[in-house]
C-alpha cells in the first residue's frame, strides 16, 4: 500500500494513510494502555497503597514510551524519508521540533 500524506480539508492538518495492520497494532497498544490507566483509577478509588500505584504508573509510562518509539520509527521510515526523497528539506526541521518536544 502506497503511503500518501493528505491534508484534512476542514483543519489543514497533515494526515497519513496507514495500512490496516499498522492501524490495528497501534489501536491494540493504545487499548492496553487505556486498560492500564483504568486499572490505576480503580486502584485510587479502592485506596491502594501508594507504591503499588506508582509501579503501575511507571508501567503505563513505559508502554507510552514504547508506543512513541514505534510510531517515531515508522514516521521516520515513511513520512520523513518520503519528504526528503521528494526534496522537502523542511521535513528535517519538523522532525527536530518533534524530537525536542518528546525530550522535554
Amino acid at each position: 500500500m502506497e503511503e500518501k500524506k493528505k491534508e484534512c480539508s476542514r483543519c489543514q492538518h497533515r494526515m497519513k494513510d496507514r495500512s490496516e495492520k499498522e492501524r490495528k497494532n497501534m489501536i491494540n497498544r493504545l487499548n492496553r494502555i487505556e486498560g492500564q490507566v483504568r486499572g490505576i483509577k480503580k486502584m485510587v478509588e479502592n485506596n491502594a497503597y501508594c507504591p503499588e500505584i506508582l509501579i503501575q504508573v511507571s508501567a503505563v509510562n513505559a508502554a507510552l514510551n514504547s508506543f512513541n518509539k514505534v510510531l517515531l520509527a515508522e514516521h521516520i521510515r515513511t513520512c520523513v524519508a518520503e519528504d526528503i526523497r521528494g526534496g522537502d528539506e523542511a521535513a528535517i526541521d519538523e522532525l527536530v521540533l518533534v524530537l525536542e518536544k518528546l525530550m522535554k
